[in-house]
């Protein structure tokens, strides 16, 4: 096998045997490399954590692969979009390599091992989407061995995710140093995100007061307001302002996600969200 030259201005390395002749290239000249996992459907929040990536290291590989196994069979896997030549675009002249494998190369027939991340991954998303965790450390495991970059780089909209795999990277000794790139919003604050587009024109006026909330609740548990007060109330709001559901607005410790037992924030606390609208979940998170 050999990189595909042909389809894009960009390589792209469809096995990890192609991907790992590339990286080791780099390796031999004494460069080094970032990885910067996605699961395709790039945007500007996507291309923030290549231009990070660019910063940190000499070579950016970006990988575009849509998981199977971070979905329960009731998600919208078939429905997650596909846009590979979009993004290939996207990414000319700023990235090294593409990785877009198959589900067949990454999920290789009898394949049958699964990476679980206790504690961190349980609450919050852990409590919704119960498989949703273990199929996120399997698939960056692997990446990142495929790869063996010096940095991968994951956005902080996904704050629980980037500590479960920080928490995962630090168990398993896998050489290979974490970053966390800012979120990046719209105009009016919403977090971007690939299901955005999924929002019709009335959802997506509610949507954008979903960070205007989270950071009056946090600026008020910052002030002293009782964790479950600041949060009760914060509820309150997102539903009253057109949401269909909330699966939760909570507080918690930054890194290990646990609650503040005395009721109050301090120290590296974080607030973080999930709440449905229309056909489209939304997560967002920021500092308290």
């Amino acid at each position: 096998m050999a990189l595909d030259t042909k389809s894009y201005a960009l390589p792209v390395a469809r096995s990890i045997e192609d991907l790992r002749d590339a990286v080791a290239g780099w390796v031999m000249k004494g460069e080094t490399v970032a990885l910067v996992p996605t699961m395709g459907a790039l945007h500007a929040g996507h291309l923030s954590l290549v231009d990070l990536a660019r910063d940190k290291a000499d070579h950016v590989v970006v990988s575009i692969f849509v998981n199977p196994t971070q979905f329960a069979p009731h998600e919208d896997l078939d429905a997650y979009p596909r846009q590979e030549a979009a993004d290939a675009d996207a990414l000319n002249g700023k990235a090294s390599l593409i990785f877009a494998p198959t589900a067949q190369e990454m999920y290789p027939e009898g394949f049958s091992t699964t990476v679980s991340v206790f504690g961190v991954s349980e609450p919050l998303e852990g409590s919704f989407r119960p498989t949703h965790f273990a199929g996120v450390a399997t698939i960056v495991s692997k990446l990142l061995l495929a790869a063996l970059p010096d940095i991968a780089i994951f956005g902080e909209k996904d704050w629980q995710q980037l500590m479960v795999i920080r928490r995962m990277v630090r168990d398993l000794n896998i050489p290979v140093e974490i970053l966390g790139g800012p979120i990046m919003r719209e105009a009016d604050g919403l977090a971007m995100s690939s299901r955005n587009v999924y929002l019709t024109p009335e959802e997506r006026k509610i949507a954008g007061e979903l960070n205007v909330i989270l950071r009056e609740t946090a600026r008020k548990a910052a002030g002293g307001t009782p964790v479950s007060q600041a949060v009760k109330e914060g509820g309150e709001r997102i539903l009253a302002a057109g949401f269909d559901t909330l699966d939760y607005l909570e507080i918690r410790h930054a890194a290990s996600l646990a609650p503040f037992e005395d009721d109050r924030a301090h120290g590296d606390a974080r607030i973080l969200v999930a709440a449905k609208i229309g056909n489209t979940r939304l997560i967002d998170n920021m500092p308290i």
